[in-house]
């Protein structure tokens, strides 16, 4: 029987590599996102195996929970989902923060990952088996100037993940989390409105991680025997050392 995966926000960035990474190792893919001309194109490029889409906006709870329900009874047999969505908004300090960006935050990183979840497991549960990988970050192990909100909402998300693997050990699913430090996506640029010039300032002078890099770890931890589950992992390029800390070489 074909392995089947959930990729959220699998339009750019971590989520379009490791929708094609776990093409290759074999996985039929689900690929969810926004922009469905974009979830078009990521379904013409794979061609190893097939590919279905759904497009939705995570911080929309009925939208997520009808178009979960809306798989063919063939696509329903979810092995891995991949909490991939979310985003960074803004870098400010509290006292002058954007509500709206606040909002953007907290309803993409954790309520969308709250309401996708809820939406797979009872495909899960009906099985006594599968795999939960939640997309966390450093900013969810250290907080940083200017972080506050985002880092809470990444902070919620290795909770929300420890909580998970406590509640669902009984279940047979697996629950796991990667937190990546630096990594050159479409994240700087949304972070900074559209600011290309400002994003791309975030990833000179050292060699950043890139998406495949988190993929390639994503099909390492999904790959593994059925008696393991890799729980947690931080993930850096070599030249950060802390979500503060980053050897430059200007």
């Amino acid at each position: 029987m074909a392995r089947i995966a959930l990729v959220t926000g699998a339009t750019s960035g971590i989520g379009r590599a490791t929708a094609f990474a776990l093409a290759k190792a074999g996985y039929h893919i689900i690929a969810t996102g926004r922009r469905t001309e974009r979830l078009q194109e990521l379904k013409e490029q794979i061609t190893e195996v097939p590919v279905y889409t759904l497009a939705f906006d995570v911080r929309d709870r009925e939208a997520v929970q009808e178009a979960i329900s809306s798989l063919p009874a063939d696509w329903k047999g979810i092995d891995v989902l991949v909490n991939n969505a979310g985003n960074a908004h803004g870098l400010a300090p509290v006292q002058s923060g954007n509500i709206a960006d606040w909002d953007a935050m907290l309803d993409i990183n954790v309520k969308g990952l709250l309401y996708v979840t809820h939406a797979v497991l009872p495909l899960m549960l009906n099985r006594k088996k599968g795999h939960i990988i939640n997309i966390g970050s450093i900013a969810g192990k250290e907080v940083y100037a200017n972080g506050n909100v985002y880092c809470a909402s990444k902070f919620a998300v290795d909770a929300i993940s420890k909580g998970m693997r406590i509640d669902l050990i009984q279940e047979g699913i697996k629950v796991s989390e990667v937190n990546p430090g630096l990594v050159e996506t479409e994240f700087s640029e949304v972070r900074f409105k559209g600011d290309r010039e400002r994003a791309a300032g975030v990833y000179q002078g050292y060699e950043p991680l890139r998406a495949d890099d988190i993929a390639d770890l994503i099909t390492f931890m999904v790959t593994r025997p059925a008696h393991v589950n890799i729980a947690e992992v931080l993930i850096l390029p070599a030249a950060q050392a802390s979500a503060t800390v980053l050897n430059k070489q200007l």
